[in-house]
């Protein structure tokens, strides 16, 4: 490095030429080449790095490139970490790291690495802080030698914790614990052990020896085994006992640093045996009674048992060795047992069995044996040694190999994407079908956060799920979308399960792409029978209004033609009969237009705040009238009810149908109950009802008439659609109601079953105001006279516009005429007088009505208007709101009430 330094053209860097740099760089410099710890020197405000040949090597193939550099771009995959030490450093602070992970790129791809890393500033000749040298040791072999190590031992502790017998590991003089298994917190009737010494968690085992023999095992280095030993635990009057063992704990240089405690408890069998030697007078029936006990439970053991001898002959084998692997007490006494082992697992027996022999047990050991008929199985021991002897217990754990290897096989194969993960962000494991479906590599999926995959709208709602589920411990579902490696977002659902550790998660997820993609099939065929559905609908609509139209504009026509030739040929008398008639046929055909701009939701509403209870008790003679006497009426009205905004008119009108079609559900008598009442709909009652949550007004009648079946109320909403005998009905009532109340801003529902009566229920938005008490003023037509007042109209049908004109002409008004908005614009542009504007509201030309009057009124502000429609045109009165001075007309309209109107909004 001296060579390469010396080499190095420095005038390149900020630090300049070498023969100029200062006696500090120079000396710390020198100092740092000798050193055999890698050294590594941040020179200057760009931390231009000097290093020495340890440190080289630890650079990697990042050396010779990294001399000279500045840090944070010679480093860069850590330029934000050397960017803290670069302004600590030369701040005059000091820094120190132990173990600390940086992912560094030292060999053409990133690595994790570990390191001890201590920085100091350097000062020049002045004291300021001039640079930043850094010791660098790599720890990597050891923090990964001790991760295995922790993992290893995790491991053994697991399997620890399963035995059937007790197990405890205590360390140094005090015997702190260290770990207990399940079994040793069952037998102690304790549960704080880790951290606490032996004489802490028992002291009521003061004077049992105990603590004596467990001393001596620590100080002496030498094993003790014990059998039927008695044991008080809380004082208790009658004893337990246990065989157990107190094994010293060695390290690597033979120094004990704890003791190992297993054992059993064998309370039972040395009660047995104690109450076999008391009682001398039946001696021989207790032993044969006991042996029978013991010989029964050696017989029927499902556990392979036997006594291993120390040149590996077992001595006794129970029924279970011939039971599970086929061979006799016989054939195991005269073959050494590793003549039985799969030749793979030799070398490990052999050490094993030299361990047992030193007097270490072995605790889970597991191999293969072979069977009679050639095959393995897999059996997992327990061996405790004692007098030369080896007393073992095995279990075939052969199935539970093949269902391990079988979820490994399920993790190799499965089409779902299979991961376990942690809370903060990395996976740590991910099975190929990550790859399959997303095109992601495995490193990069353990390497990079899952949450750089995950669509940015979807973060928020994935956290909450993990968040929520850390906090409650259950599973939980939730979907979201994965970046694939083609850069297609995919729609993947997950189920998520936590792990007891509290830090990691299992999560599966599947591809929901195929299922999308139905769900959007099925949608568009939803959505084509709706349409079918619709245009039925239409064609019945259609059909109805052609059936009744033709029968008004016959009797209209009709009349009109007999009314005609009675006038050609001078005869007068009789043709008020005609007039009659055309006129009764006009007001129908407007009713029935009324009846379908209610369906359509497209009538002329005039909403006010509404006291439904004094509507009903105002209607209530006239509904009695309506029924007939044969038919009781009830109306019961809810105290406090609220107002609601509402056509009054028009509610009366959709009672009076309700009314009409409950009565002729019941052509022998009945009842009908009108109720009203407050209703709050929270989220899942408003879904019910198609509505938004909020509070809402219902006035709903009930009958208790013929009802109606599921499919009568599927179509009763339905134009046209209608139960009553031909002529009895046009169908369009149940239409209008509906229309009407839809557009209200409520909802209608049906509640019917056949035989049981019916329900019909309106529910209408709450209003939060005063009710209005003005009562509207009647009209006095004798003063629809006008005084030379002029008044323009706007209108595209000649008829409508020719009638209206000869109306206020005779009225004594001036009237201007136009056929289309450009036309009447170009006269409200003009110098004209114009008191009135009177302009129909759909106009050809490109300007509706609405558009005509918002333009006069930049050059007539105070001009008023009023409005001529076949029905509501909302876009075209601002959605119903209009100015002050605007009015609306509906078509048809009486001829005297349009003087009546345009007298009171040219006086108002």
């Amino acid at each position: 490095m001296a060579r390469l330094i010396r080499a190095f053209d420095w005038s390149t860097t900020s630090i300049g030429p070498i023969e100029g740099w200062p006696q500090s760089l120079q000396t710390i410099t020198g100092f740092m080449l000798r050193s055999p710890v890698p050294l590594v020197l941040l020179w200057g405000e760009d931390g231009v790095m000097i290093y020495n040949d340890a440190y080289s090597i630890f650079a990697g193939v990042r050396h010779p490139q990294l001399l000279g550099s500045k840090v944070r771009e010679g480093w860069d995959e850590v330029a934000d970490f050397n960017d803290n030490v670069m302004r600590v450093g030369l701040a005059g602070g000091t820094l120190a790291y132990k173990d600390q992970e940086l992912v560094l790129n030292r060999t053409g791809q990133p690595e994790q690495a570990w390191m001890d890393l201590d920085y100091s500033p350097v000062p020049d000749e002045s004291g300021d802080p001039a640079g930043v040298i850094a010791i660098v040791v790599e720890t990597t072999e050891r923090v990964l030698a001790g991760r295995r190590a922790e993992a290893e031992q995790e491991r053994q502790r697991r399997m620890l914790s399963q035995m059937p017998g007790f197990v405890g590991v205590v360390t140094g003089p005090e015997h702190v614990y260290e770990y207990v298994n399940d079994a040793y917190v069952k037998l102690s009737a304790r549960a704080d052990f880790i951290g606490r010494s032996f004489a802490q968690v028992f002291p009521d085992l003061v004077g049992q020896g105990f603590h004596e023999l467990l001393d001596k095992a620590y100080r002496t280095g030498e094993a003790n085994v014990s059998r039927g030993m008695a044991l008080r635990l809380h004082g208790a009057e009658e004893p337990l006992y246990i065989d157990f063992v107190f094994e010293p704990i060695r390290d690597d240089a033979g120094e004990v640093t704890g003791v190992f405690i297993g054992g059993y408890e064998v309370t039972e069998a040395h009660r047995a045996a104690h109450a076999l030697r008391a009682l001398n007078a039946d001696l021989e029936r207790q032993v044969v009674e006991r042996a029978a006990e013991r010989g029964r439970t050696w017989e029927l053991s499902p556990d392979l048992i036997g006594v291993l001898n120390d040149k590996g002959y077992f001595e006794t084998s129970n029924p279970a060795w011939q039971a599970t692997l086929g061979w006799s007490a016989e054939e195991l006494a005269r073959t050494p047992f590793f003549e039985f082992l799969h030749p793979d697992d030799l070398d490990r027996n052999h050490q094993a069995f030299d361990a047992a022999l030193e007097g270490r047990p072995a605790i889970r050991f597991e191999n293969r044996y072979r069977r009679k008929d050639g095959s393995y199985r897999w059996l997992s021991w327990v061996a405790i040694p004692e007098d030369g002897k080896i007393y073992c217990s095995a279990r075939d754990i052969t199935d539970d190999k093949a269902a391990t290897a079988e979820r490994d096989r399920l993790w190799v194969l499965s089409e779902d994407m299979l991961a376990r993960a942690d809370y903060g962000g990395d996976l740590s494991a991910v099975n190929p079908a990550w790859t399959k479906v997303l095109g992601w590599s495995e490193h990069k999926l353990l390497t990079d956060p899952y949450a750089d995959i995950i669509h940015p709208d979807n973060i928020p709602a994935t956290v909450a799920a993990l968040a929520e589920m850390g906090e409650t411990g259950q599973p939980t579902r939730f979907e979201n979308r994965i970046l694939s490696a083609d850069g297609v977002w995919k729609p993947i659902g997950w189920t998520v399960a936590p792990e007891p550790d509290g830090v990691n998660f299992i999560a599966v997820g599947r591809d929901l792409t195929e299922d999308k993609a139905r769900e959007a099939q099925l949608a568009q065929a939803q959505e084509a029978l709706r349409q079918s559905q619709k245009m039925e609908a239409v064609g019945q609509l259609t059909g109805g209004i052609a059936h009744d139209f033709n029968n008004l504009l016959a009797g209209i026509s009709g009349s009109l033609e007999l009314l005609e030739k009675r006038l050609a040929e001078g005869r007068l008398t009789g043709v008020e009969r005609y007039i009659d008639m055309a006129q009764t046929s006009a007001r129908r055909a407007a009713a029935l237009t009324q009846r379908l701009l209610a369906f359509s939701r497209r009538q002329t509403l005039d909403p006010r705040p509404t006291d439904i209870n004094r509507l009903v008790a105002g209607m209530e003679d006239m509904i009695r009238r309506t029924v007939g006497p044969s038919i009781e009426v009830e109306a019961v009205g809810a105290g406090g009810l609220w107002l609601t905004q509402v056509d009054a008119p028009q509610l009366e009108n959709a009672l009076l149908n309700l009314v009409i079609n409950a009565r002729d559900a019941m052509p022998d008598g009945g009842r009908i109950t009108i109720e009203t009442a407050n209703k709050w709909l929270d989220d899942r009652a408003a879904r019910e009802r198609e509505l938004p949550p909020g509070q809402y007004v219902s006035l709903c009648l009930t009958d208790t008439g013929s009802g109606m079946t599921p499919e009568v109320i599927s179509r009763a909403f339905d134009p046209f659609f209608t139960t009553k005998p031909l002529g009895q009905g046009t169908g369009l009532g149940l239409s209008m109601i509906h229309g009407f109340v839809r557009q209200s801003g409520g909802q209608v529902r049906i509640y019917s079953e056949l035989g049981e009566g019916t329900t019909m229920c309106l529910y209408l938005p709450r209003f939060v105001g005063e009710l209005d008490e003005v009562e509207t003023p009647e009209v006095d037509h004798g003063g629809d006279a006008g005084h030379g007042e002029t008044v323009l109209v706007i209108d595209d049908e000649e008829a409508i516009r020719m009638l209206v004109a000869d109306v206020l002409d005779e009225a004594g008004y001036r009237v201007l005429e136009a056929g289309d908005g450009p036309a009447g614009l170009k006269i409200l542009q003009s110098d004209a007088r114009i008191d009135l504007l009177i302009t129909d509201v759909g106009l050809p030309g490109g300007m509706n009505g609405r558009q005509i009057a918002d333009a006069a009124r930049i050059g007539r502000p105070e001009l008023k208007v009023l409005f001529i429609t076949g029905y509501a045109e909302n876009a075209a009165v601002g959605h119903g709101h209009l100015d002050a001075g605007m009015q609306v007309i509906t078509k048809p309209f009486a001829m005297t009430a349009l003087g009546a109107r345009v007298r009171e909004i040219i006086e108002g």
